[in-house]
């Protein structure tokens, strides 16, 4: 797939469905009221989400290898349309419950293709970049969607904005339909164009998934593939362990945020709910911009490690800062550090998992990564709350910190390993 050519196709669909996933998040208390749901009840379909987030990777991996990354774009954006479109029409909880968690699925495998096809798309000295712009579109997606189905919801009926979300989904789906592949010259993994590949491309691909997925022969089930990767000094298993548990620590951390954030912000900080939302609006600013700068960065550093150690040092002084103050500016600014911190890390850290993961295993593995991340997503929150209960919300970001400190700390442990392999 020529990457260049694609990119600007690529970020139109992350801006698109961005967009219509942060359009859908200021609308669930309204759905308490609506459809009398308790607090337990939401709690659940929250968890959903996530679950479906988390079984959601691997499959979306082996779709990724099986139909080509145009044909995988097309079904997850159809996916995310029909859950759209069906939370617009439906009235039962059990019905939004199950809609979220093929949400959820549909959401963590749009991730993998796309950051996979970056993976195969682009090299050493430009992966950085296209991921960087990936996060960029994504963050544009986010500044404006809490702002569209806000005003929505204030003006037209509930179902409105869930229709303008599933339109957006269609939308990409056309996008994903402009996309052209060709087929990589000497591309030993061989990839497959359109979905189609003669026999020994096939034969290849499916080795590939007789590798990652163990469902075969044992002679596949070894961590080979990432073990070929001379500048490293840590086997297979311990990449995979090391960067699934980074990645974990990274995701729990933003689920506790996205949670509690706005719960601190009122009670403890006394922010009125337009103060609440802006906060949310500068970091999706910040990521904008700071994206295509950070990947651009990751690829001329050449230490992409150390720039995801910094990324999540300046999420942890995101949060100190309205840890410490109320204040709207300082804490703005806080957000500010935060949103580059987050392009700084997304950009650098799957753009190395590029770098050291062959083709051949590479989406398997992001797959596996991403799915095991997002069970942080489900189990922090749940901690987190019960750090409410015997503490308080203050309590709840002290333990969002550690998270982001062990991020840090394994980390730090995989780069020493990479650098004294190198010496």
């Amino acid at each position: 797939m020529d990457i260049r050519r694609n990119l600007p196709l690529l970020m139109i669909i992350c801006f698109l469905s961005q967009m219509g996933g942060f359009m859908i998040l200021p609308l669930f208390p309204l759905f308490i009221e609506e459809f009398g749901l308790s607090g337990w009840m939401m709690g659940v379909i929250f968890a959903l989400f996530y679950v479906g987030k988390v079984i959601g990777g691997v499959p979306a991996a082996a779709l990724y290898r099986k139909l080509g990354g145009k044909r995988a774009l097309i079904a997850m954006l159809l996916l995310l349309a029909v859950c759209m479109g069906g939370f617009a029409v439906s009235s039962a909880a059990l019905v939004f419950g199950l809609l979220r968690l093929v949400q959820g699925l549909a959401s963590t495998g749009l991730t993998v293709v796309v950051r996979s096809i970056i993976g195969d798309g682009g090299n050493a000295d430009n992966r950085g970049l296209y991921n960087g712009y990936i996060s960029s579109s994504e963050g544009g997606g986010m500044v404006l969607g809490p702002v569209i189905s806000g005003w929505l919801a204030l003006h037209w009926p509930l179902s409105v904005p869930f229709l303008l979300v599933t339109v957006c989904c269609l939308m990409a789906v056309g996008a994903a339909m402009g996309i052209k592949s060709a087929a990589k010259a000497g591309h030993a993994s061989g990839s497959e164009v359109n979905g189609q590949a003669s026999q020994p491309i096939s034969t290849a691909v499916k080795q590939t998934q007789t590798h990652m997925d163990s469902t075969t022969s044992p002679a596949y089930v070894t961590p080979r593939p990432i073990a070929q990767d001379s500048s490293t000094g840590l086997t297979g298993r311990q990449q995979l362990i090391g960067y699934g548990t980074v990645h974990f620590l990274e995701m729990s951390a933003y689920a506790v945020f996205l949670t509690y954030f706005a719960l601190y912000a009122a009670h403890i900080m006394h922010w009125d709910p337009f103060a609440i939302s802006l906060a949310f609006t500068v970091v999706g600013i910040s990521t904008l911009a700071a994206a295509p700068v950070a990947g651009y960065l990751s690829d001329r550093m050449g230490d992409r490690l150390l720039l995801c150690m910094f990324g999540m040092l300046m999420i942890g002084i995101e949060v100190v800062v309205f840890l410490s103050t109320s204040s709207y500016v300082l804490v703005y600014v806080g957000m500010l550090i935060g949103g580059v911190g987050g392009a700084c890390y997304m950009d650098s850290f799957f753009a190395h998992i590029g770098d050291h993961i062959p083709d051949e295993g590479r989406s398997s593995v992001i797959g596996k990564i991403v799915s095991a991340a997002e069970i942080g997503s489900i189990v922090s929150p749940l901690v987190a709350a019960l750090l409410v209960e015997v503490g308080s919300l203050y309590t709840v970001f002290v333990f969002n910190l550690l998270l982001i400190a062990a991020a840090i700390a394994v980390q730090a442990v995989m780069r020493s390993r990479y650098r004294s392999k190198r010496v």
